[in-house]
């Protein structure tokens, strides 16, 4: 499992760093886009979660082919159609324009964290994927802890060129990497472990029957057509906790830059810098936490406690006496809402197998990107609103502490009757 872990975590993490650069770069590009455009702040928050929409109508669509064609080759595809989109952003011109690409940025990225969830499951037993998924998914914090003082460094010293500014740049130089390394996936990633021509026969023997009997096993959903999936209790129980997740998820993370440029005296090198250090701490915390859980076989407490912290954290920033404590808070919300996340996943395939957890896994976080939705465009609206962000934090507080509910009231017994199978019918 290590050699496993080594040869895909680091991969599917970079991945994940660039998936989200380009995803969330526009907080900073608002920083000075906003007033090039003429955009307000419900303009800006609507466009950012317009992005949601897009994602969600072509994620299921997505992991199904992902499950038909093959990990490489799709993650292939969504990697290089949306960094061209992302280069795209450079050449917005109001707010038509600003929705329209970031709805196609959307479509473009469609499926792409749950088909590299679903791929995890594909190569890590159990007992091994919350760290498996923690690994990838602490990029979603750790993206900025780059992405930070590299947007605020290209917005501060990126000289006008070819009649281009600053944040259009930085679109640019950001989206390539994405279309690179959509050429370098078909070479590197391994479709399944009786596949892999980097591991030992009898390591590659092992893992193989090793994930075929936890698909046979009796806590496993299986053989199930899609609707039959739909009508699962537990995706619904799980789709409307990471709805709420997301909320607060997103709420903090594309609005954060200006969040911290309303302290006052920041440049943006400065809001960059300062940016990075919440993110920074979420993805440790992730990281450690995931270990814990993967330790003790326990998922939902773990989760529960995880959201609860960010709650409060963000209810203490929302309300601290002065600029220093808000940000700490904003670092402790951080720990409490990342360090959940991968455990998160873990719930997902966990009471799934085969193409019904393609398919389960899907569902779940396309359901849930109403969250998406929520997030910023709430923030923007409450931010234009009551001219500060303090009701907007506590407003994602409140949708934090309803995960962590959601999260309390999971049923830890999963399904015992259910048939297992690999395939799901559409």
């Amino acid at each position: 499992m290590r050699r496993v872990y080594w040869r895909l975590i680091p991969f599917l993490f970079l991945l994940l760093i660039v998936n989200y650069l380009d995803r969330v770069n526009i907080g900073f590009a608002a920083l000075r886009m906003n007033a090039d455009l003429g955009l307000s702040a419900s303009a800006f928050g609507f466009g950012a979660s317009i992005f949601f929409v897009g994602y969600a109508l072509f994620e299921v669509p997505s992991n199904l082919i992902l499950h038909k064609v093959g990990a490489p080759v799709w993650i292939a595809r969504i990697l290089v159609s949306w960094g061209l989109v992302s280069g795209c952003m450079a050449f917005v011109q109001g707010e038509t324009s600003f929705y329209v690409l970031r709805f196609l940025l959307g479509v473009a990225e469609g499926g792409f964290l749950p088909g590299v969830v679903y791929y995890l499951t594909q190569w890590f037993p159990i007992e091994h994927r919350s760290k498996a998924n923690s690994g990838v998914v602490a990029a979603t914090a750790l993206a900025s802890v780059v992405g930070s003082p590299l947007s605020g460094a290209i917005l501060t010293y990126m000289p006008e060129a070819l009649g281009l500014r600053s944040w259009q740049w930085m679109f640019l130089f950001e989206a390539v990497p994405a279309v690179l390394l959509g050429i370098v996936v078909l070479f590197w990633l391994t479709e399944r472990p009786e596949a892999a021509v980097w591991l030992p026969a009898d390591e590659k023997a092992w893992l193989t029957r090793r994930l075929r009997d936890e698909q046979r096993g009796p806590a496993t959903h299986g053989d199930l057509a899609f609707w039959q999936v739909v009508r699962l209790g537990r995706v619904w129980a799980l789709a409307a906790l990471f709805t709420c997740f997301l909320t607060a998820l997103y709420g903090v993370l594309l609005w954060l830059p200006q969040i911290i440029k309303g302290f006052g005296g920041l440049s943006d090198v400065e809001v960059g810098l300062i940016s990075a250090l919440p993110f920074l701490c979420g993805g440790v915390a992730m990281l450690l936490w995931a270990r814990h859980s993967d330790r003790t076989r326990e998922r939902k407490w773990h989760l529960a406690a995880s959201l609860t912290l960010g709650g409060v954290a963000l209810l203490g920033s929302a309300y601290a006496p002065n600029n220093t404590i808000s940000f700490v808070c904003l670092c402790f919300a951080a720990v409490g809402i990342w360090g959940g996340l991968g455990i998160f996943w873990s719930l997902t395939g966990d009471f799934l197998s085969g193409g019904a957890r393609a398919a389960g896994i899907a569902l779940i976080n396309t359901l849930a990107q109403l969250g998406g939705l929520i997030g910023p465009w709430m923030t923007g609206v409450i931010r234009d609103w009551a001219g500060s962000f303090s009701v907007a934090l506590a407003a994602m507080a409140g949708a934090a502490f309803i995960a962590a509910l959601i999260a309390a009231l999971l049923n830890d017994r999963l399904a015992r009757s259910a048939p297992a199978a690999t395939t799901v019918a559409v």
